[in-house]
């Protein structure tokens, strides 16, 4: 497969992208294929689909950032001056939302691990700002962002990362579970443990003005479904009930 840009990937050097590994609402991703001797085959390619969305290079600096801080993400190898291409390091094991599918991970473990890389993250100085307020957000912290890699978990997909106040990270992933919680799928009961778990003894994390921004995101995504958007009210009503 070739650049759908019409010409070489310069950046990759001698890899060449190879099979589809997987795709989200707004990227792909493809394995990197080295040379038959060459060993240097533990990258993978994502991808946007539309140039006007995300910007590779801003997220390869985030990322760069927090694991100079010791924080669980994949090395980053190089993203393209058009940023819509990021080459990082292929990571081993399933997302959390596979391993509780596959029954190998229970909603309140996910739910707590959630919780976990949240505090950890933004216990991070931040990458621009100087008010200690102000802390790097991941902004789509959710079981399906985050692999089960031998070395722990690792947070994947940073295109929506900010700085900011902490705040609105607690308060984006707390909406995105409840929205799951709220609907009519089969992941409905495990999704409502789960944001029990991430707000246990985590109450205070989520500001009202977080919860309040968090859904207007939401709701203004563009990747959002019309029963996504449906449901945000229920959602926000199920999250102040668990934080009354």
């Amino acid at each position: 497969m070739g650049s759908h840009h019409g010409h070489p990937d310069r950046h990759l050097g001698h890899l060449r992208v190879g099979g589809l590994l997987g795709s989200g609402r707004t990227a792909d991703v493809y394995a990197l294929e080295g040379d038959a001797d060459d060993a240097d085959e533990g990258w993978v390619l994502r991808r946007y689909r539309d140039d006007g969305y995300g910007d590779a290079r801003a997220e390869a600096a985030v990322m760069e950032h927090v694991r100079g801080h010791g924080y669980p993400v994949p090395r980053v190898r190089s993203a393209d001056t058009r940023g819509t291409d990021l080459v990082m390091e292929r990571l081993s094991g399933p997302t959390m939302l596979q391993a509780f599918g596959g029954g190998r991970l229970g909603p309140r473990d996910a739910g707590a691990t959630l919780a976990r890389l949240l505090r950890d993250l933004h216990a991070l100085p931040a990458r621009l700002s100087t008010d200690p307020a102000v802390r790097v957000l991941h902004l789509d912290l959710h079981p399906d962002n985050v692999m089960l890699t031998p070395d722990g978990p690792h947070v994947i997909d940073w295109d929506n990362s900010e700085e900011g106040p902490p705040g609105l990270d607690w308060g984006t992933s707390a909406v995105i579970l409840a929205q799951v919680a709220v609907g009519d799928e089969p992941l409905a009961e495990p999704a409502g443990a789960m944001l029990a778990a991430l707000l246990d003894g985590n109450a205070h994390e989520v500001t009202e003005e977080g919860l309040v921004e968090a859904r207007l995101r939401r709701a203004a995504n563009r990747t959002m479904t019309a029963r996504e958007l449906e449901v945000l009210g229920d959602a926000e009503q199920l999250i102040c009930g668990m934080l009354s």
